[in-house]
């Protein structure tokens, strides 16, 4: 940990004395003065010959959003849905015009919310849940019921996030400090197979801040100083970003973030243990325009995590009775550190309808390394010595372990656009391929075999055509082709397949586009489901069965060869409502409405032998992850804003079901019921913005046998946010305000007595009532 810290700080020092050169530079060039116009997806002017090269200060982009500052002092609000993404199609659309259930999570939202976990500003999108625990800050996202091992695929700057650790909990995970972000974008269902093999449950792609979310329109440099306290308990949390146009064809831009906070309350007023956690991170960009149309971003993310994951007994552990009430888990202390590097080329240019190309090269290692500092009996001195506790699942007292996974992967693709009579054409070819590489240490203890080291490599290609006829026809057609291969020991696996999509959408009034799609998506067995092996360690007490590997234990793990990746099967039929001017000059709705079914054929998932009995009882000896026959996941999906400038409202929400379709038992990860309503006004000259958000979730009581069902729950947060000049703005909130006691998924059983697991029974509680208060400081100048 000492380690970490201090290249945590070397880090942040650096960004700051970037930030601060930043504010003392001299000003020697002028601001670009010809911003790139935007484009529409599919509508470019015909081809042209090719104009003498500008000077490539015109290619200065800028922000597709407006910021909180520019907004204040009565700039007409952006609504979200107006947000420029390229998640669905890899092509410049809105999100509202997007033919797929797309959702985009502004810079402005993000800052309003203050949110001390991702899943924090996720509140208001449809679709979208969290599998957390309060002792572990790592982010576990599932959309329409779907995670784990990439069924949601999760990119931040283009990087593919693959983390995972297999214990208790959602076996996928990744780190990343909310105050880094400066956009999301989310799309759900395998509608955008095209961003990578693994996607059939969604994409969330995440935009870490860049340069024109601190600087101005007029500055050639800027730097943002940011401080918020929360209570429950002791939230603290202090950052600075900011860059520099060192020379219109060069920015410079780096930030760096500490956050901390200490054991938070759930709504019952019971201290969660271990929920507190100390966050380092930074990150750095330099962007290059070395010809006219390109441009070249070199990127590198830096995060430490520093907490302990695990719970104390709550009582006396003397009987089996009690152990069933107060008995929680070891604890390690655990330094998890994130870094990930970037290469980015992108071309266009509004006159080149040949070329529009990306290209992004990455790498990412999530290095995670725990020493266990607690156990929960005084057992264990013939494995660990003499005054020493711990047994052979989790190792000795002072033991370490580690979980590293290593991905670098590569993302390209190229938009040709071309007429064929009054029909405008956009063909999209691209290439992507990652490889995991996982490596698992543990002395003593078990991790070696549930998380087993091995390597897998994953590519694709895909094709799209994308046609707009007229005003009032679009269609979206695709095939991808998805291949992996894997290796752990003597155990390897492979595959590949073709995926299509189609997707036809008409606009017969303005602002009315319904649209329906059919997409397939294919995800590729992890390394874990595929490879896990031998006997999961006795404890310290009896073993009940021999493996076939000849070690004995509770029950035997069986590896997979043949397990056959999932296909989903996507229906969805949608609604987008655009509407500008209804009742005002300067009022706008937005609205994406859709109903969907996903069949998850060959879906993946643990499955334990028929129980025989033992001289303890009757128990299964084997568990194999193994291909059930099908999965259905369906329901309705709606997010929609009316602002009127001076106030706006909105809601948003879902219902879906998701059941295993052979034994017709839901599946424990959905989430039934989510609705969210925000409103809010803007008074003092729209400097001065107050929010209400109530969100309303509904308990899943569907769950398979041993599963504790996760409770329903009522939500509600307020948020200000003051713009007192144009460079000082301050932001308080209050979360959870009804100080609601909520447990947000449902909790397994243990594998062998059926007995809930307490350490994720305890953790999993969201905190209590909490008060926030931040600032932010704006320096800038030509």
């Amino acid at each position: 940990m000492a380690d970490g810290a201090r290249y945590s700080r070397a880090l942040i020092l650096g960004a700051s004395v970037i930030s601060f050169a930043a504010m003392t530079t001299e000003s020697g060039l002028a601001q670009t003065a010809e911003p790139q116009a935007e484009r529409a997806s599919t509508e470019r002017p015909k081809q042209a010959k090719r104009k003498p090269a500008k000077p490539l200060v015109a290619q200065q982009a800028a922000p597709e959003v407006l910021n909180a500052r520019a907004q204040a002092g009565g700039t007409a609000p952006v609504q979200t849905l107006d947000t420029i993404t390229v998640a669905a199609t890899k092509t410049k659309e809105r999100a509202i015009d997007a033919l797929a259930p797309v959702s985009s999570i502004s810079l402005d939202q993000i800052q309003g919310i203050q949110p001390n976990r991702l899943s924090g500003i996720f509140y208001a999108v449809p679709g979208v849940s969290f599998q957390e625990r309060g002792d572990d800050p790592a982010t576990v996202i599932n959309i329409r019921g779907l995670q784990e091992f990439g069924r949601v695929a999760v990119v931040v700057d283009g990087a593919r996030q693959n983390y995972q650790r297999t214990g208790h909990n959602a076996s996928g995970s990744f780190f990343l400090d909310p105050e880094l972000v400066g956009g999301v974008d989310v799309v759900r269902g395998p509608t955008a197979n095209i961003y990578g093999s693994g996607a059939i449950g969604g994409l969330v792609s995440f935009r870490t801040k860049d340069i024109d979310d601190v600087l101005r329109p007029g500055e050639r440099w800027g730097v943002d100083l940011s401080g918020s306290y929360g209570s429950n308990n002791n939230r603290g949390l202090g950052s600075v970003f900011g860059g520099v146009r060192a020379t219109p064809d060069v920015d410079i831009f780096g930030g760096a973030v500490y956050r901390t906070q200490g054991n938070y309350k759930d709504g019952n007023g019971t201290e969660i243990g271990n929920t507190g956690n100390q966050v380092e991170s930074g990150l750095m960009k330099l962007t290059v325009r070395p010809a006219l149309g390109h441009e070249v971003k070199f990127g590198a993310i830096f995060q430490d995590y520093q907490y302990d994951v695990g719970q104390f007994n709550r009582g006396p552990v003397a009987t089996a009775a009690q152990r069933a009430l107060y008995q929680g888990s070891s604890v390690y202390a655990s330094d998890a550190k994130n870094y990930t590097g970037t290469i980015t080329w992108n071309y266009a240019l509004p006159s080149d309808n040949l070329f529009d190309w990306h290209m992004s090269i990455y790498g990412n290692r999530v290095d995670n390394d725990q020493t266990k500092t607690y156990h929960y009996s005084t057992s264990g001195a013939a494995l660990c010595g003499t005054g020493n506790f711990g047994n052979n699942i989790s190792g000795c007292v002072g033991d370490k372990r580690g979980y590293v996974l290593n991905t670098y992967g590569i993302d390209a693709n190229n938009t040709t656009r071309f007429n064929v009579g009054d029909w405008r054409n956009a063909l999209t070819v691209g290439f992507d391929a990652f490889q995991d590489d996982v490596i698992t240490t543990d002395s003593r203890g078990n991790s070696n075999i549930t998380t087993p080291s091995g390597i897998r490599t994953v590519s694709g290609g895909f094709l799209q055509l994308k046609q707009n006829y007229s005003t009032w026809f679009e269609a979206v057609s695709a095939i991808r082709y998805d291949r992996y291969d894997l290796e752990s020991g003597k155990t390897n696996g492979s595959g590949d397949r073709f995926s299509p999509k189609i997707t036809l959408g008409v606009t017969p009034v303005p602002g009315f586009q319904p649209y329906v799609s059919y997409a397939e998506g294919y995800r590729a067995p992890s390394i874990t489901e595929t490879v896990i092996s031998g006997a999961h360690a006795t404890g310290g007490g009896p073993a009940f069965f021999p493996c076939p590997d000849g070690t004995v234990g509770l029950f035997c793990f069986l590896p997979n060869p043949n397990l056959r990746p999932e296909v989903g099967k996507n229906k969805e039929v949608g609604i987008n409502l655009k509407y500008d001017n209804i009742f005002s000059a300067s009022d706008s709705f937005r609205g994406k409405i859709n109903l969907f079914r996903n069949d998850v054929s060959d879906y993946i998932d643990l499955v334990a032998s028929t129980p025989v009995p033992t001289g303890f009882g009757s128990f299964s000896q084997f568990y194999q992850y193994q291909n059930i026959a099908r999965a259905r996941i369906q329901g309705f999906e709606a997010e929609t804003m009316y602002d009127a400038g001076s106030w706006f409202i909105g809601v948003a929400g879902h219902y879906i079901q998701g059941k295993n379709a052979v034994t017709n038992v839901g599946l424990a990860t959905i989430t039934p019921r989510k609705v969210v309503t925000t409103g809010g006004v803007r008074l003092l000259d729209r400097t001065l913005i107050l929010t209400a958000q109530w969100a309303s979730f509904g308990a899943n009581n569907d769950v398979p046998a041993g599963y504790l069902p996760a409770t329903g729950y009522e939500l509600v947060n307020l948020y200000m946010t003051y713009n007192a000049t144009k460079d000082i703005v301050f932001s308080a909130s209050i979360d959870n305000l009804l100080n609601q006691y909520y447990r947000p998924y449902a909790i397994p059983g243990t594998s062998t007595d059926g007995t809930t697991q307490n350490d994720v029974l305890w953790s999993s509680p969201g905190p209590g009532r909490v008060y926030k208060a931040g600032m932010k400081i704006h320096f800038g100048g030509a």
